[in-house]
């Protein structure tokens, strides 16, 4: 049995020892800091605005998410280092995250990201610029009238309905501007003897193009006979005519149910030693019509070949590099139009609709 003093020495000793062995199992217990802390964004590309973040870190408990659009935004919490944002405008903002231990010991990390907004929800916007590349010109239709410094109209009937059996009357009045869109109405009323109205204008001899990426924005419409275009002639064809010019048809849709609506066309056509030649192909959508929303038509022209693009991806090439396509050698000047019937789409028919509206956003021209 221990006797009084040797218990009492043991228990002197336990209370001065006792603090330091606490604070030993403190130490042992507690947080090793935020560690190997990193983030990965993924930025919607269907100009919506939207952006996913996902950070992690060793010995997190939580983080504090700065999306960059406000100095004094305290930040978003997460407990699981996941969480999406909408910005409401396009720009390049710096994402700061703060993740803490439970012991509020902290780590930080930044990243920048540029995101595109389309405010109307449009998907398919094309870059305004491109590696390379310099923005030459470009008419982004935001007045209220056309800028005639730079286009024409074309009015009435032209040569055998403009060469091609067309059935239209041109008139300026059915181009309008409003809301940063260029809009030709194609309506069913008789005009000038003929029982259709539509528009149709150009840059010839006012804009004019050697080689470069040419982009549209548009969207387009439907229906039996109906035959929008976005194109190019040779600004030579008033001493050289047609096919010597040269025409470069950058979009061109002829309309009349599936398989038509959906389809859209890149052709050149061209003087072949004295004959008349083309070739071009044609492109359609996995799903839905032209005229359900904006697409980009694009085409990339150089000395010796042109690609067709739609909404950034190639569908045909030619190689212009024979001496049999010399006429794309030359400058050509741009023509946007709304045609109904010809020999290609035909007349329209009772499935067809009027009016027919095609909506251009933008024309955009780049060159190396």
């Amino acid at each position: 049995m221990m006797n009084a003093k040797v218990l009492i020495r043991y228990s002197v000793l336990f209370l001065l020892f006792c603090p330091l062995l606490v604070q030993s199992c403190k130490k042992e217990s507690g947080s090793a800091g935020v560690a190997n802390l990193s983030m990965d964004t993924e930025v919607s590309t269907d100009g919506s605005g939207l952006v996913t973040f996902t950070a992690s870190a060793s010995n997190a408990d939580r983080y504090y998410f700065n999306f960059g659009t406000s100095a004094n935004e305290e930040g978003t919490r997460s407990t699981s280092g996941k969480l999406s944002y909408t910005y409401t405008s396009s720009g390049t903002y710096t994402v700061k995250v703060t993740a803490y231990s439970t012991d509020n010991k902290s780590a930080v990390i930044t990243k920048t990201i540029s995101v595109t907004v389309n405010p109307a929800g449009e998907e398919n916007i094309s870059p305004e610029n491109y590696p390379g590349m310099t923005l030459v010109w470009r008419d982004e239709f935001n007045g209220t009238s056309l800028n005639t410094s730079d286009w024409t109209y074309e009015t009435g009937t032209g040569n055998n309905g403009w060469g091609n059996n067309e059935l239209q009357y041109y008139r300026q009045e059915n181009l309008s501007l409003a809301d940063g869109f260029l809009t030709i109405t194609a309506k069913r009323e008789s005009f000038g003897g003929r029982d259709y109205t539509s528009s149709r204008i150009k840059t010839q001899d006012k804009k004019t193009f050697r080689y470069g990426r040419i982009d549209f924005r548009a969207k387009l419409p439907k229906g039996k006979g109906i035959w929008p275009a976005l194109w190019m002639l040779g600004n030579n064809i008033s001493t050289v005519s047609w096919p010597a010019c040269g025409e470069i048809d950058i979009m061109e849709l002829v309309g009349g149910g599936p398989g038509k609506d959906n389809t859209v066309h890149g052709t050149i056509h061209y003087d072949n030693n004295g004959t008349y030649a083309n070739t071009g192909r044609s492109f359609t959508l996995p799903s839905g019509d032209f005229s359900d929303k904006f697409h980009v038509f694009s085409i990339i022209w150089e000395a010796t070949s042109i690609k067709w693009l739609v909404d950034g991806v190639q569908f045909y090439s030619v190689d212009t590099s024979s001496p049999a396509l010399r006429e794309f050698n030359n400058h050509f000047f741009l023509l946007i139009n709304l045609a109904v019937g010809g020999n290609w789409p035909g007349s329209p028919d009772g499935s067809t609709v009027f009016p027919q509206k095609m909506m251009v956003d933008y024309v955009r021209v780049f060159q190396k």
